[in-house]
Formats: C-alpha cells, structure tokens, sequence
C-alpha cells in the first residue's frame, strides 16, 4: 500500500532524495561529537592540555553547526515532498472522481469522499513531512551508534539485547491495537461531516420547521463518537511514550551501574562512561523515533486505504467501446430496456422501454411520481448504462460513442437545479466557455431570463452567490434553460424544469423553443399536462413501465391513467 502512494510523489522524488541526503549527513556528524568528546575528555582534560581541549572543543562547533544546516535542509525538502505527495494524491482522488458514473458516486457518502480528500490525505503527508527524518535517522543512529558502543566496551553493550525485545514488544502491541482505531476515528469525522453538510445544505427547511435543537442535538451525537474514538486511538499511542522512557532509563540506570563497576575495576574509563552513555542516549532515541513512526504509519496507512479505494473503485462507464463518431441529428430510441440501480436488486426500476422519438420531435413524458421518468432519461447520455436492452442516438448504441462528445450533444436542465459561486455569465458560459454576447443573449431571450436581467442590479455581471441564493427558484430554472441552450445540442432533456415557472412563462419559452429552435429533439418531463400537451407524442410511465404513447388528443381518449391526471389537474380550468 504505502508503494503505491510514494508511487504518486513522481516529481518530488528529488526533494526526497535531498531530504534523505541531509538527513543522513547530518546524523553522521552528529555521531562524532560523542566521540570527540570522549578523546577531549580521556586526553584534553585528564592531561590538562588547553590547546587539545580547544582544538577538540571547535571540532565540536563545527560538527553541531554543519548539523544545524543541514538539519534546516533536510526539514524543508521533507516538508516539499509532504506537500507535493499530499497535492498529487488530492488530483489523482479528484480527476478519479470525474470519471464516477452515477452508480460508482452512489458507493460512497459525499461527506466521506471530502474526508478523502482533505484529511485523509492530510495524515499521509503529515506523515512523510514529519516522519521522513526519524524514519531515515533512527534505523542509521540506531546501526551506527550501537556498533560504535560495541566498539567501546562490548561487555556494558549487552544491555541492550534485554532492552530492545522488551521495547519492541511493546511497540508491536500498541501498534495492532490503535491501528483500527484509527479506521474508526476516520469514519467518525465522515459522520461529522455529513450533519454539517446535511445542516448546511438544507438550513432554511431546518429553520423553517424549528428543527436547529434537533440538528445541534444530532451533531453534538456525532461530534461525541468522534471525540470517544479519537480519545480511545489516542490514550492508546500515547502509552508508546512512557513504555519508552521506562526502557530508555531502565537501561541508563544498567549502563550507570555497570559502568561504575567497571572503572572501579579498571576496565573502563570515565571519558568511555561519558561517551558510552551518549551513544546509549542516541540509541534509545533513535528507538524512540522509530516507534513514532510505526504510530505515524499505522495512522496514515488507515487513511491510505481509504484513498485507495476512491482511486481503486472501478468506473462502470468507459469508452472501451467507443469510435469516432457524432451524434448528427438527435433521433433517440429505446430497444427493450431493462435498469435497477444495483445488481443485486430484486426488482428493476424500467421494465422492458421500447419506443422510438424522431431527430426534431418534441416529447413529453409524464406520470406519477416514482414512475423513473427522471431515471429513463438518464440512460441516454450515460449517466448510467441499461441493465439489458439497448439505448440509441441517432440508430447508434450510445456505448458506441465518446462519452465527452455524447454528453455534449445532449442537454439536461434537472428540476432541482444548481448555479455555482461567480456572476451570471460565468454561469450561462458554462454551456459554452467562448460564447458570444449575441449568442447569450439569444439563449436569455428563448428561456426568458431577460425578464430576469431587469431585476438584477448589475445584469450578467451579477454575483449569483453560492448555489443562487440572490434568484428564486423560477429565475434559476430559467437562467440553467439558458444554460443548456448555449451548448446548441441536438437532444434537449428537460426534466420538469419549468415546475417553478408559472404557466404563462412556461407557455413563452416552449413557444420560442419552437421557432429558434426546429430541429433539436427535444424531451420534456412534467408533472402538469400543460407542460407537455402540445408535444408531438407523449409517453405515459407507470411504475417504471412505458403504459401508453400518443399525443395529448388520442391519450385522452384512450389512456385511463392520463385521463385520470387530467382530471385531477383541471378543476374547472380550461388547459
């Protein structure tokens, strides 16, 4: 796991490298000053020899200051590659997710993959800044300064072979303890999250029916568990610390005790002490560092695979089957259709859709809510792919075409439609990066946000606000049926767009669809027979079923359940 996450460092390896190279320098020189020491003390001071002593006591300067720069070197190119690794998983999560059909983003909560995206991948890079230094100085200080005290007395070193397997069995407890803690504290923050995305995102239903107790009641739930299961992962690591300091002078206290023997004996002098005990010092704090990186991997490793599953989750729709083609005219054909959502489900949402809509059609399909019209229409420009049966554009499966120029060719305005932060044009402009200002405002004239323009203050350069917050609900429909318009596509899908509209603008904008625009197909779903009674043939869905097809004349005639919307819409108004 931790291979194919360093995989993603690419351009940074060289930060890497140098950070590797200082790091490793600088431990070096760090590891002759105890030895410096030790001959300063054994012959500068036992002889009384001023000159060696500032002879050896310069060499020391230099040493600590070297290791002082190269130190300030090594903790900059390790925070590069933290933050360059952090960077490249962030865009590789990303661009994977602009890929998800539908179905891939229905596996997960949208509040986990922000998790993904932010914190997760913070632990991983916080991981490789903060831990590139003891991960490459431990196991060095550790090797070296342990051959080095072998070197001075191999009797006092043999301390150390009861203290290392009483620490690292420690270590290893710990470690496969906290690890799915952390797991567990990860899917907490996703919790959290999600109530204050939920919160957000529907605050005025919350204030309009007094709910905010019930939501701080429900956060301060969420925000507990997270609380519990990070105070659990934490109390838990945080035992690595005094499992160490209990070795680290257990041992200092052996090597003291021992070592005073020794001198007492003769074996050993004070300057070897004194030297011996710093390596011991470096040892133990080599072995420190390597026990925070074990909890700094355990941690990032938690997160890491959650990262890896958003970029290893396989994308149900590609272009494996695609050719060079175009959609030239808009014709729209369903061959007995089939869709449930997931694979596994008993029931499917359409059962076996047959019908054919000539290119420049206009196509109403209305019927009861639940009936999947929304669904139905979604399969044509591959927001999900048929279950069984066939979808063509143009007497062409639409598998067979790019899904990019596919999706261009086709426009859907949704219901609940979405307007994102920046002004009016950089909104409409998102039908069509380079679009003229004659050709923007032909689109405003047809969906009739031209109406709009009059009540905004600064006209096009006006600030949405985020989501639209400064239009209502109609303005916003009207201002994404221009959106749509600017792209010029061949199939136009409006999925019950105009239900905040009144009838009368409703009426204008099909009216001046029709002249400006003849030959777009175009599919209209509504709730109100207005919406749909003057289109060339309508499609009657019934509990995810095509129940009839014909236009509004014949399907009154015929159709029990039309009749029956009709009815229930007419009230003793003339439609």
């Amino acid at each position: 796991m931790l291979i194919r996450l360093f995989s993603y460092m690419n351009q940074y390896k060289k930060y890497a490298a140098l950070a590797v190279i200082c790091i490793m320098t600088e431990g070096i020189f760090e590891l002759l000053v105890p030895l410096i020491m030790a001959d300063l003390i054994d012959v500068g001071v036992a002889n009384g020899d001023r000159s060696y002593i500032y002879m050896k006591g310069l060499q020391m300067v230099a040493c600590a200051l070297i290791a002082l720069v190269l130190g300030v070197g090594s903790a900059r190119f390790a925070a590069l590659t933290g933050q360059g690794l952090g960077a490249e998983l962030r865009k590789a999560e990303y661009e994977k997710l602009q890929g998800y059909s539908f179905a891939n983003i229905d596996h997960f909560r949208s509040s986990s993959l922000v998790t993904r995206l932010t914190s997760d991948v913070t632990n991983i890079q916080n991981a490789v800044s903060m831990g590139m230094r003891p991960f490459c100085r431990g196991p060095m200080m550790l090797v070296v300064a342990t051959g080095v005290a072998f070197s001075i007395n191999h009797t006092l070193a043999i301390v150390f072979f009861v203290a290392l397997p009483v620490l690292a069995t420690a270590l290893f407890v710990i470690t496969m303890k906290v690890r799915p803690l952390y797991s567990r504290m990860q899917t907490a923050i996703d919790t959290v999250n999600r109530i204050v995305q939920e919160n957000l995102t529907a605050v005025r239903v919350v204030k309009a029916c007094v709910r905010g107790g019930y939501e701080v009641e429900k956060f301060e739930e969420g925000n507990q568990k997270l609380r519990q299961e990070s105070e659990t992962a934490f109390r838990l690591a945080a035992l690595n610390m005094p499992a160490m300091q209990f070795v680290m002078y257990g041992t200092i206290l052996s090597i003291l005790l021992f070592g005073g023997y020794l001198i007492q004996k003769g074996s050993m002098k004070v300057g070897e002490l004194t030297g011996f005990l710093s390596y011991v010092l470096q040892i133990l704090n080599s072995l420190m560092m390597i026990s925070n990186v074990f909890l700094m991997l355990t941690r990032s490793m938690a997160s890491g695979a959650r990262i890896l599953e958003v970029i290893d989750e396989k994308v149900d729709l590609t272009d494996e089957k695609a050719r060079d083609i175009e959609v030239k005219h808009g014709s729209v054909e369903f061959e007995h259709v089939w869709f449930k959502y997931k694979k596994e489900a008993k029931e499917y949402v359409l059962s076996d859709i047959s019908f054919h809509i000539e290119a420049g059609q206009t196509v109403g399909v209305i019927g009861q809510t639940g009936a999947a019209k929304s669904t139905l229409v979604q399969l044509i420009p591959r927001l999900y792919d048929a279950t069984e049966g066939v979808v063509k554009v143009d007497g062409v499966p639409v598998q067979e075409y790019p899904m990019a120029h596919l999706r261009d060719a086709i426009a859907m305005v949704l219901q609940k439609n979405t307007l994102f932060s920046g002004s009016l044009l950089d909104n409409l402009r998102w039908g069509k990066e380079n679009a003229s200002r004659e050709e923007i405002e032909e689109a405003c004239r047809i969906a009739c946000v031209d109406e709009v323009l009059e009540r905004l203050p600064q006209g096009y350069e006006t600030e949405m606000g985020q989501g639209g917050v400064n239009v209502s609900g109609g303005q916003k429909q009207r201002i994404c049926i221009a959106r749509a318009l600017l792209k010029k596509p061949k199939i136009l899908i409006l999925d019950d767009s105009t239900s905040a509209v009144d009838t009368a603008t409703e009426a204008k904008i099909r009216e001046r669809m029709g002249k400006a625009l003849p030959d777009m197909t175009k599919i209209i779903i509504g709730q109100r027979i207005s919406s749909v009674r003057h289109a060339d043939q309508i499609i009657i869905l019934d509990d995810g079923r095509v129940s009839d097809i014909g236009t509004h004349e014949e399907l009154l005639t015929r159709s029990e359940i039309y009749q029956q919307i009709y009815e229930s819409q007419k009230e003793g108004v003339e439609l």
